[in-house]
Formats: structure tokens, C-alpha cells, sequence
């Protein structure tokens, strides 16, 4: 009886494990690398200037540095999030909290002012470069 007890907590154990190693949304899991799109949209921005805003971006959301470029410019913010939790009753992890506090924090963005219903990651990345001019010049 003890080792089935140890065997079922194995194999919950590992089961748990898998499930929470990866939290990107299989919509964006199953992606290539974005980056030529992130080129064609930004095309006088360097790949490490769009992999640091990606790192950010991630790091506010929870998502392993390693999935920074399964993201598009034309990623809503809002469906990544809705992706994350589709049922309305789900407690979420206060990512656009963590994100605004953040932008805030290390570049002076007011998320709350850039903020609609559609906004992408596109336009949340020309904001964040914009704000990094002024620290380029220097």
C-alpha cells in the first residue's frame, strides 16, 4: 500500500511538474520565432533593442525568457491575457499590474495612459523605445 501511495505521488508530482513548467498559451507556444516580424514592423531597431523590451514584457507576464519571441507586434495584449485565463472566475497572477508598476518604475511610462482594449505589443514596444531615447542620447 505504501509504495502505490509513493508511486501515485510520483507521478502526480511529475504531472504537476510538466503542466506548470510551460504557462504560454498553446496559441503562442506552437509559434515559430517572431523576430522577422518584429524586423519588419521595427526595422531601425536592433534584435538585442526588441529582445530587451521582449524580456521585459515576459518577466511582467510570467512567461520564460526562452518564449520572448513566440510574440508578434500585432499581439493584443488583452488576448494573451484572456488566453492565460479564459474562464472569468480564474484568479490571475496581476500581470498588467506587475507590467504598469514596471514601466513605471524602470521607464517612466504611464501604462494607464496608453491603455485600450486592443493595445499591442507593437505599440506598447514604440512607447518603451520612445522612452529609452532620451537615456540613448546620453
Amino acid at each position: 500500500m505504501t509504495e502505490f501511495i509513493i508511486v501515485i505521488a510520483v507521478l502526480t508530482y511529475l504531472v504537476w511538474s510538466i503542466y506548470l513548467e510551460d504557462t504560454l498559451p498553446k496559441r503562442y507556444r506552437q509559434r515559430n520565432c517572431m523576430g522577422k516580424n518584429w524586423k519588419a514592423v521595427f526595422p531601425k531597431n536592433s534584435k538585442n533593442e526588441i529582445r530587451s523590451f521582449l524580456i521585459f514584457f515576459t518577466d511582467a507576464f510570467a512567461f520564460d525568457e526562452k518564449d520572448k519571441l513566440k510574440f508578434e507586434p500585432s499581439d493584443k495584449l488583452l488576448t494573451i491575457y484572456r488566453e492565460l485565463y479564459p474562464k472569468k472566475w480564474q484568479a490571475d497572477n496581476m500581470e498588467f499590474e506587475t507590467l504598469a508598476e514596471d514601466l513605471q518604475k524602470h521607464h517612466g511610462i504611464d501604462f494607464e495612459s496608453l491603455w485600450h482594449d486592443d493595445l499591442t505589443l507593437g505599440e506598447l514596444y514604440h512607447a518603451f523605445n520612445k522612452a529609452q531615447l532620451p537615456l540613448r542620447a546620453k
